[in-house]
């Protein structure tokens, strides 16, 4: 059993603005909170918005149970041009031959959008942090490299358009460009780039297309309207308070079933021991987060031949101020 020094502890689930990267947001936290402990699950490009999950202290545990976690994003798509990075920070790469951005209609979208619901094969985009040979695969990109990645099963479990809209696009000639923006809300497996989605719907209408913005809006059963916005460096530096922190037993709870142990079961399991599985749960398959009766998370547990199995402990105190809860 370990219990830890005070200092933070707890998921924080923030609203990223536009225009930063992910690390600038954990390393802002980490200012914020002044504690070098911050993680998180999942990154978001530097012009998109929306959802991230930040792990703080021993919470950081947490974060392997909500990298996996189903996402939705709301995202717009401009048909008619194509990019290097397949978003609105690239150079334009492809335009769009004379009237077939205007032959596109809500149809002939919701038809290419069907043909990417489900399970499907998505090769990602090569502007991506995935490592090709051990380097990140953006790195060998804009190094001069040509980088094909190999297709990833995800799901799209949805694709819905909410708008379309004539736009017109200025390139760097000076040359305007009659362009359609598309919005779309996609609800999707982890690992599912929606970059990636928005050049295969163009691909399937016969146009170059890219993404223009995104918003992450969901992670699990977390939303926007849980997240809170972290102070600029300038407000940490004049005393701003950070966001407060979700505590682990309450953000665990998000994502599994819970139940409540007695102190002989709570020592036990905290001690590595294994117990008989609660009542009504002794042939339940999914993980199970175990909170003592002060509302401390101690693990979370599976249940195997009618015992707990522990996949993750938690240090014994569990506020986010890290006060003992003994």
């Amino acid at each position: 059993m370990s219990t830890r020094s005070e200092a933070p502890h707890g998921l924080l689930v923030l609203n990223k603005p536009g225009g930063i990267t992910s690390h600038d947001l954990v390393a802002r936290t980490r200012r914020a909170l002044g504690t070098r402990k911050v993680g998180h699950a999942g990154t978001l490009d530097p012009m998109a918005t929306g959802l991230m999950l930040l792990g703080v202290g021993d919470a950081t545990r947490l974060l392997t149970f909500f990298v996996g976690a189903d996402k939705t994003y709301e995202a717009t798509v401009r048909f008619g041009l194509g990019t290097s990075t397949e978003d609105a920070e690239g150079e334009t790469t492809a335009i769009a031959q004379d009237g077939t951005v205007e032959a596109i209609n809500t149809e002939r979208i919701l038809g290419a959008a069907r043909e990417l619901t489900g399970e499907i094969e998505q090769v990602p985009s090569a502007v991506s942090a995935i490592k090709v040979d051990g380097r990140r695969a953006h790195e060998r990109v804009r190094a001069g490299e040509d980088v094909q990645l190999k297709a990833r099963p995800v799901t799209i479990h949805g694709i819905e358009l909410l708008e379309t809209r004539a736009a017109e696009a200025t390139l760097t000639s000076g040359k305007r460009l009659q362009v359609l923006d598309a919005d779309i809300r996609v609800d999707c497996s982890s690992g599912t780039y929606v970059r990636a989605l928005a050049r295969d719907l163009g691909n399937l209408l016969g146009v170059p297309a890219h993404l223009t913005a995104l918003n992450r809006t969901r992670i699990g059963d977390l939303t926007l309207a849980d997240a809170r916005i972290l102070p600029s460096r300038e407000e940490i530096d004049a005393g701003a308070p950070a966001p407060e922190l979700m505590p682990p037993a309450a953000a665990i709870q998000q994502q599994f079933a819970s139940v409540v142990v007695d102190s002989a079961q709570a020592k036990a399991l905290r001690f590595g021991q294994r117990i008989p599985a609660p009542d009504g749960y002794a042939e339940y398959r999914e993980p199970i987060a175990v909170i003592d009766e002060k509302g401390s998370l101690i693990g979370v547990v599976e249940i195997i031949a009618g015992k707990t199995k522990t996949v993750m402990n938690m240090p014994e105190q569990q506020d986010t101020k890290g006060q003992a809860t003994k």
